[in-house]
């Protein structure tokens, strides 16, 4: 008797899902948190499949279709269905290129329509109020956030990077960080004098942050399994530095530092293929998204400039 489609069922192990896992890891470089974003997403289709007594492996293209309709029925939005399906054309991908399998159920499934959101970002007047906060903080803590926020806001690192920065990440003159990024690719950012007096002002105290340790490779230790401050333990600093300076707490995070550095590099006249390098893009498509910083100063400079945009002369008469 078949299980009722409603019913939990923990998907059954699969030897493919960790190979699979296994490659990615070995061949491809990919970080940890990727790692667990693909297993998250094949366990809960293999969940799918089990609940059909089907495994994963063996999912046909019909299979696949359903699973995006139930994603779309449990309120799932586009853009989850659209990672999900990522993932799992990744993995038959890799069961075909391994000959488990002689054909890819993937091949000719549409990913769902997603809509294009603008990415959220502070206005400069609030990241100036962010950075003051920052400063205005006290001791080896303050002066550790303020080297944070700075180098995030000069970089646009991601907050992975920033909080793994290595010691030896920073040049000597202080003036350029090398960034290992996804797929373990390095590029060089630079510093600006704020950023660089930040650091400076944080590496004279930094050994209140080591603990009982004489020395850690972390630019911004932590007591930590991975050595370096947690990304949770930073985007927390940062909700209580925005409710400091004012802000809404909901409305601040790395990620959206992050947009802020891209949306007003952009602002004052950045190339596109400059900010493609800084955030370490692999595709400038990617990078257009903050496009609409531009847009919107082209809408501002017809408005400014274009003869039909002014209004009429008044008549003497």
């Amino acid at each position: 008797m078949s299980r009722p489609l409603g019913a939990a069922t923990k998907p059954p192990a699969s030897r493919e899902v960790d190979a699979f896992l296994e490659m990615m890891a070995a061949e491809r470089g990919a970080a940890v948190n990727t790692i667990a974003s693909y297993r998250i997403d094949l366990e809960d289709f293999a969940g799918f499949t089990a609940r059909r007594e089907r495994r994963i492996e063996a999912a046909d293209a019909r299979l696949i279709r359903d699973y995006l309709s139930w994603l779309r029925a449990k309120g799932r939005s586009a853009r989850t269905a659209s990672r999900r399906l990522s993932s799992l054309r990744q993995f038959f991908r890799f069961l075909h290129a391994e000959r488990i399998r002689d054909d890819d159920p993937c091949t000719g499934i549409d990913s769902p329509r997603l809509g294009r959101p603008l990415p959220k970002y502070l206005a400069e007047a609030e990241v100036e109020r962010l950075l003051a906060a920052a400063h205005g903080a006290t001791g080896a803590d303050g002066l550790r956030l303020a080297a944070l926020v700075e180098i995030l806001y000069a970089t646009g690192l991601r907050v992975s990077e920033l909080v793994g920065l290595p010691k030896g990440a920073l040049a000597r003159d202080g003036r350029t960080l090398t960034v290992r990024g996804k797929g373990g690719k390095e590029r060089m950012v630079p510093l600006g004098d704020p950023a660089r007096d930040a650091v400076a002002a944080y590496l004279a105290v930094r050994k209140e942050h080591l603990g009982k340790r004489r020395e850690s490779r972390f630019l911004f230790p932590g007591s930590g399994t991975a050595g370096h401050l947690s990304r949770a333990h930073f985007s927390n600093l940062l909700k209580g530095l925005a409710a400091a300076a004012g802000l809404d707490p909901a409305r601040v995070s790395p990620h959206v530092l992050r947009h802020s550095f891209a949306s007003h590099l952009l602002a004052h006249g950045a190339d596109l293929r400059v900010l493609q390098q800084m955030l370490g893009h692999a595709d400038i498509s990617t990078t257009q998204i903050y496009t609409h910083v531009l847009d919107e100063r082209l809408k501002s400079l017809v408005g400014r400039s274009h003869p039909l945009a002014k209004p009429p002369p008044k008549s003497s008469g």
